[in-house]
């Protein structure tokens, strides 16, 4: 098994990718794939050439299966201390067929290792409550601290 960042031939495989998952979670939604991946193309475009976004893959055989989005998010200069992003770690996916197989828990452990290296303060995920055994296995904790405001979007 390969892990790396994704390039930019792999826009149509995460395309793909995204909306299966969609699809997986929601399969009622209604969408015009053509549409989509217009839109998810531009994305992802942007999101690999501006530095926030760096999206991670694993490939088995030539073949993304899964993938994890991580953005960095810039937190405001504190007096007496070097200030450095955090880690937002979102649409994080393996294809059916090929979870259960520590595929994902090694993706998850390169992306600690990288964070780390790079000296990024922690890694924050939102999961699904599907998801929070995986993230458990592999070191996560629940918080409770951050709060919200839906604006209806």
């Amino acid at each position: 098994m390969k892990i790396r960042l994704a390039e930019p031939y792999d826009i149509d495989s995460l395309v793909r990718m995204r909306w299966d998952f969609t699809y997986e979670h929601y399969p009622i939604i209604e969408a015009s794939y053509g549409d989509f991946q217009e839109e998810c193309s531009v994305f992802l475009h942007k999101a690999m050439s501006n530095g926030k976004w760096f999206i991670w893959v694993a490939e088995l055989n030539d073949k993304i299966v899964s993938h994890i989005y991580i953005e960095l998010i810039d937190k405001v200069p504190k007096p007496g201390r070097t200030t450095y992003p955090f880690v937002y770690m979102t649409n994080v996916y393996t294809i059916p067929e090929y979870r259960s197989k520590g595929i994902g828990g090694r993706l998850l452990k390169r992306i600690e290792e990288w964070g780390r290296e790079n000296r990024h303060e922690f890694i924050m995920v939102w999961p699904s409550d599907d998801g929070v055994p995986f993230y458990a296995r592999n070191g996560y904790i629940r918080c409770t601290e951050p709060m919200e405001l839906s604006l209806g979007g």
